[in-house]
């Protein structure tokens, strides 16, 4: 009977082993996974900006877009832009892999009407200026786009007739002074401000402009030319409503005085 009871007991412990060793595994596997970062919201590094107009709220009120800052030294700040729920149950970070080049200044936001789409108006310099495009899924946006949709507009821009009238290379962008795309104000009532009837949240109207600062020769730039990006089909046009502000975007520098 002892001899029975010992390889019971013999038995049981080589199941307690083998027990306390597979739990030991899956909690070292719970320790060392890493958790996304949209998971847990931003980091003790990043401190959050609390004026008011650093803030965005959904004109649902389900959304709330909220900034955070990490002082990099003498490299300047990286910013993250971040969202929540009303409830704050599903962080999720707008940015993602962004360095200081894209994201070292504090950023302007828009909601379409329905809080479905929201666009980032991001300072990269010193009267410089891009677009991101973000689209709504459940609590949470993504990229609406595969790049800029400031680039996109630059794109239609150099390939339409307009650009003719510039005399200057499209591949030569880089070269370019005070590259800015901005909103145009009215997206919040779908541009009826400017005399528009278009349908709810399907337009959004980007200003494109540059200048010809620093250029030996000042040749012809635009200022505030505008064209419209449909959100429903991903496509840039210019109403002919806008044909009259457009024709007066041009501009002809005077020549230097010698």
């Amino acid at each position: 009977m002892g001899s029975k009871m010992e390889r019971n007991a013999h038995m049981s412990g080589g199941w307690l082993r083998r027990t306390a060793l597979l739990l030991a595994g899956m909690l070292l596997l719970v320790v060392t996974t890493p958790t996304p970062a949209s998971a847990t919201g931003p980091g003790s590094e990043f401190k959050l900006k609390t004026d008011a107009d650093d803030i965005f709220t959904s004109p649902d009120r389900q959304i709330r877009v909220e900034q955070y800052a990490a002082d990099k030294g003498d490299e300047g700040f990286l910013f993250q832009f971040w969202t929540f729920d009303e409830g704050r149950r599903h962080p999720s970070l707008l940015n993602t892999g962004e360095g200081i080049d894209l994201a070292g200044y504090p950023a302007g936001f828009r909601f379409t009407p329905n809080s479905q789409w929201l666009v980032r108006m991001q300072k990269t310099g010193a009267g410089f200026q891009t677009l991101f495009l973000y689209r709504r899924h459940g609590f949470q946006f993504s990229s609406a786009t595969p790049k800029p949709l400031s680039e996109m507009a630059w794109d239609y821009f150099w390939g339409s007739p307009a650009a003719k009238k510039l005399r200057r290379a499209p591949k030569d962008r880089d070269s370019l002074s005070h590259v800015f795309a901005a909103l145009v104000k009215g997206m919040d009532d779908n541009y009826a401000s400017l005399g528009l009837h278009w349908p709810d949240s399907r337009y959004v109207v980007i200003s494109l402009s540059f200048d010809a600062q620093g250029e030996d020769k000042p040749r012809p730039y635009i200022e505030d030319w505008w064209c419209a990006y449909d959100l429903k089909t991903g496509t840039f046009t210019v109403p002919a409503a806008f044909a009259e502000h457009n024709a007066q975007a041009f501009t002809s520098p005077r020549p230097k005085r010698k």
